[in-house]
């Protein structure tokens, strides 16, 4: 509960502003906060456009440690190569690089204008749980990538193994970037995953025990997962995967039982009912 300048007693449920909008209010309102997160990304791509060269030389990374395993051609080239094959290829690699770069640097700003939009028809316990759920997410979003960087250089080292020798193998450059894009957030969305449990819980939809019983088949879904995203001979990098994701479904489970312990401890005993004993 709390009270306002005016007096007024307002719970935690109630609408943190009591504001209202016509149809063509709300949408001038999402017009300019469109606008504003538009060119927040706009100017974030520029920026990223003159750093691209340091994240191509990063990504192309495990193609050298590649191409120095596998050696030179008899022309003197390597063997493993990034390949551009139209004059305007380097560019495009820079833009969508820079158009990734810009989305995430400009995160701040477009994703403030998404919450300031939505924000006013919330109630203030749903704005503590959004914030909580970010604040969560957003780390794990991250780490999930970082955990991508580190075996994404033994996936390629270990399936470019494969090609026999002396044959040249050439990355199309909008293949590869499109390979470790999607396998960074590929990643990055399935650590994200255990947030969404403590949201179904919070909202009444699964209790902690649920998914706490659910463990032999959350295993199972994560063991199948990593298989999918590591080689299948990389037994290591599978394991590592399969153990951090099981470990955060644990975690969200234990996290959702302390939900449900709290809440039981706010809900009144129940009463007999009248005439119960007749």
């Amino acid at each position: 509960m709390a009270t306002t300048d005016a007096g007024v007693t307002v719970s935690g449920d109630a609408p943190r502003r009591d504001k209202r909008m016509s149809l063509a209010g709300h949408l001038i309102e999402l017009r300019r906060r469109l606008m504003i997160a538009a060119l927040g990304v706009v100017v974030a791509m520029v920026i990223a456009f003159f750093i691209t060269d340091g994240v191509i030389s990063l990504l192309s990374e495990p193609i050298r440690v590649a191409a120095e395993r596998r050696g030179l051609s008899m022309s003197g080239e390597p063997l493993t190569a990034l390949n551009f094959t139209t004059v305007t290829s380097g560019f495009d690699l820079r833009i969508r690089i820079a158009f990734a770069l810009g989305l995430l640097i400009s995160a701040p700003v477009w994703l403030w204008q998404l919450w300031a939009f939505i924000m006013p028809g919330l109630t203030r316990k749903e704005i503590r749980y959004t914030w909580g759920f970010a604040a969560a997410a957003v780390p794990l979003f991250f780490a999930g990538c970082g955990v991508g960087f580190l075996i994404i250089p033994h996936v390629i080292e270990l399936m470019t193994s494969f090609i026999p020798n002396g044959a040249a193998l050439l990355f199309a450059y909008d293949t590869y970037y499109d390979f470790v894009l999607k396998f960074f957030l590929v990643l990055g969305v399935a650590f994200v995953l255990p947030v969404f449990l403590v949201a179904l819980n919070v909202s009444g939809v699964m209790s902690g025990m649920a998914i706490l019983k659910g463990w032999r088949v959350a295993v199972l879904i994560a063991a199948v997962f990593a298989a999918l995203a590591t080689p299948a001979a990389d037994v290591t990098s599978m394991l590592l995967l399969m153990g951090i994701m099981v470990v955060l479904y644990l975690a969200a489970a234990g996290v959702s039982l302390l939900f449900d312990r709290r809440r039981r401890r706010r809900e009144p005993p129940l009463l007999p009912t009248p005439g119960m004993d007749e």
